[in-house]
């Protein structure tokens, strides 16, 4: 989408530091999901997939 890491941290409100700690450890929670998602301009979606392909939301 052509946003750096450190960009979308403040997008988000986050330092760029604290951002890709986050990352690194693997500990983004769903509402920053969402977040980075809107700050993209996209829909987070949250489902699981069964082996048939059929969505469970």
């Amino acid at each position: 989408r052509g946003v750096s890491l450190s960009e979308l941290a403040r997008r988000i409100n986050q330092s760029p530091q604290n951002f890709n700690a986050k990352l690194k450890r693997n500990t983004i929670t769903q509402e920053e999901l969402i977040k980075i998602a809107e700050a993209l301009d996209a829909k987070y979606e949250n489902y699981f997939v069964l082996a048939n392909g059929e969505q469970i939301r």
